[in-house]
């Protein structure tokens, strides 16, 4: 009988992605049992990392927060530059325990796989994988199926990660406008984004965070104080301390920024953006305590949306171990004792500050790979 393909089907609307995969590898399973796990595996440019974003497993354990330079991968940067696909018929004669997901994929049971570069705009996106526990289960037919999936997903993945630039761009577009600028360097920004995907690597299982919304995490973090370029520069970038007025309207900047990316969201139709959540409120929250101390809401212990612990952490540790107009930078082990003291005292997360503890040496890189400009 003809196969019939309906998109609906194919990559449901609603859902965050990795939801949508999933369904997506059930539908695909009716017609190719075969297929036990697929996966996309997601590209960042700026420092050539694959790193493992969402998957539907329905045999083996998935691999999680794991990244890997692409450039030390032969076969994989050989795909992405000649947009070819792999056939792999015989995953443990092809495959040495080299690196931890090679190590992954040899304790598994899968003995075949089938692998694609995606790209937009010509530009790679990441990889998806197909693996099966069938060896050689990939025959020339069962790779042109695969296709219209493949196509399918790479449209859909694509069109979302042009609605998440859409919105970083339009909030950096509107913070260059406002001449922002000091201690939100772009040096700042993308520690920031650094420092939040260390922390929520660390806490994930505690948390129960997927890859996806770790990269989301690391995406969206860089908005967390979007909200000042709505504050005079008299009073943001006033070298000494504010005045009772002062600190009220740089308090303001929480209101400011989650209305602003509403607003984004809204006027581009993006409200459905998955993870959108978590932009809202890490932007919303991220000045909360967890006794109840911090603002706007006075929100206290699990009322704090586990993100934006994360990212109040990383800003803290950030602006600790930075150098502003009233004060020079604080060693790494000096920052870490003072956020165990905010944690002694009630304020931050423990699982967040000892994360950053123990990736301690990570921090340290950060801070030397993109120090603030003199």
């Amino acid at each position: 009988m003809e196969q019939h393909f309906h998109p609906e089907h194919l990559w449901p609307e609603r859902g965050t992605a990795a939801e949508r995969l999933t369904r997506m590898h059930n539908h695909l399973k009716q017609t190719m049992p075969q297929i036990d796990r697929v996966a996309f595996a997601l590209y960042d440019a700026g420092d050539d990392m694959l790193k493992t974003f969402i998957n539907s497993t329905h045999r083996g354990t998935a691999i999680q927060a794991y990244q890997y330079p692409l450039s030390h991968s032969e076969s994989l940067s050989s795909l992405a530059h000649t947009g070819y696909c792999r056939v792999v018929d015989d995953i443990r004669s092809s495959f040495g325990p080299h690196t931890r997901h090679s190590q992954w994929l040899l304790d598994q049971d899968y003995l075949s796989s089938f692998t694609l570069p995606l790209y937009d705009e010509q530009q790679l996106i990441g990889f998806l994988f197909f693996d099966s526990c069938q060896a050689a289960a990939f025959t020339p037919k069962v790779q042109r199926d695969l296709l219209l999936y493949s196509n399918l997903i790479n449209m859909a993945i694509s069109a979302e990660l042009r609605a998440i630039r859409t919105v970083l761009n339009s909030a950096r577009v509107a913070r260059e406008f406002a001449h922002l600028r000091d201690f939100e360097t772009g040096a700042h920004l993308e520690r920031m984004a650094r420092y939040s995907r260390l922390i929520a690597i660390e806490v994930r299982e505690a948390f129960e965070l997927t890859d996806e919304q770790i990269e989301h995490i690391a995406l969206f973090a860089p908005l967390h104080d979007v909200g000042k370029i709505g504050i005079p520069d008299r009073v943001l970038l006033k070298p000494g301390p504010l005045d009772a007025g002062e600190w009220q309207l740089m308090r303001s900047h929480v209101e400011k920024g989650e209305l602003l990316i509403r607003k984004i969201l809204g006027d581009f139709g993006v409200e459905h953006l998955p993870d959108s959540d978590i932009m809202l409120n890490l932007v919303a929250c991220h000045h909360e305590f967890l006794d109840g101390s911090g603002y706007p809401r006075g929100l206290k212990g699990e009322a704090i949306p586990k993100v934006a612990r994360i990212v109040a952490v990383a800003d803290i540790f950030d602006a600790l171990t930075s150098k502003r107009p009233y004060k020079t930078s604080w060693p790494i082990a000096q920052a870490l004792e003072e956020l165990e003291c905010m944690v002694a005292l009630g304020k931050l997360d423990p699982l967040c500050v000892a994360a950053l503890k123990r990736r301690g040496q990570e921090a340290q890189d950060i801070i030397l790979g993109f120090p603030d400009g003199e």
